[in-house]
């Protein structure tokens, strides 16, 4: 894959590079497209099983790239944020947290370093957060005049807590590892030098001795249920998946419990969604 990124598959992982790096990285309209398009590569791929997205060089990602002409958010300045069209308003960095929201395979950032703004905020959708003892992170909005963006008002308090959401995204102010590690932002701390292998074994933690379309499936109950109001909301749909996962892979992983053997799971993330759970869907403006 060629553009502002590069693409790679090896033992069942995808490692998407953002490859800017004399840019550090910076976050164009065509980056997110790109993005984007890559995590439907591998969402459509049985054979990958988790996602690392890591960038070149030493940033991960600083922020939209403010050089280019026009609005450098990407978004349409000709639209009316007050009219009757506003809803047609899409923010670039969204579409991305959006779909990774949306992807059935672990996501998990590789944090090699600066991350800023769209940078730091595609982080808060993956599954994980790998940092290096190098990086620094800053949701830096307050400090350009702008508002949150890239959905990040509803994941960042959801993954550290309200009070450190404001703290962070109020001051705006540069965060290291520890903190980062301490908040519950990062997963793990890496020497630069083991950041990737690091990913890969939390990949590999999250993948081995798994079936695909349960991981699947749990990813997705777990963040949609993130919002839900009750209950009562998770245990409509946890009932019918249960019931029909139970019949599939269930029964097979029970089988080989008892006859004390590694199972072999057969149902495919391609096979779609189960009862109740639809997992390519995306609610739009009313």
């Amino acid at each position: 894959m060629a553009g502002t990124l590069r693409y790679d598959v090896s033992e069942g992982i995808a490692t998407i590079v953002l490859d800017r790096p004399q840019r550090l990285n910076a976050f164009t309209v065509a980056m997110g497209e790109e993005i984007r398009a890559a995590l439907d590569l591998a969402d459509g791929d049985d054979a990958v099983r988790a996602v690392i997205v890591t960038g070149e060089g030493r940033a991960f990602c600083a922020g939209m790239d403010l050089s280019v002409d026009g609005n450098v958010f990407g978004l349409d300045e000709s639209v009316d944020p007050f009219g009757p069209e506003a809803e047609k308003i899409r923010d670039t960095g969204g579409l991305v947290t959006l779909r990774i929201f949306r992807m059935k395979k672990p996501v998990i950032a590789a944090v090699n370093g600066h991350a800023v703004g769209i940078g730091a905020t595609m982080t808060l959708a993956m599954d994980a957060r790998i940092v290096s003892g190098a990086a620094s992170v800053g949701f830096v909005f307050a400090r350009l005049g702008i508002s949150m963006e890239a959905c990040s008002s509803w994941f960042l308090p959801r993954l550290v807590g309200m009070p450190t959401a404001l703290d962070w995204a109020l001051s705006g102010r540069t965060l290291l590892p520890d903190e980062l590690l301490a908040a519950g932002y990062a997963n793990t701390v890496a020497a630069p030098d083991d950041l990737i292998a690091k990913a890969r074994a939390h990949a590999r933690r999250l993948t081995d001795n798994t079936a695909p379309r349960s991981v699947a499936v749990n990813r997705q109950l777990l963040w949609r249920m993130a919002g839900a109001a009750h209950p009562m909301e998770a245990h409509r749909i946890d009932s019918r998946t249960m019931l029909q996962m139970s019949m599939q892979d269930g029964r097979e992983g029970v089988t080989a419990f008892a006859e004390k053997r590694p199972p072999v799971f057969a149902a495919r993330v391609s096979d779609g969604a189960p009862l109740g759970l639809d997992w390519d869907a995306e609610p739009t403006f009313e």
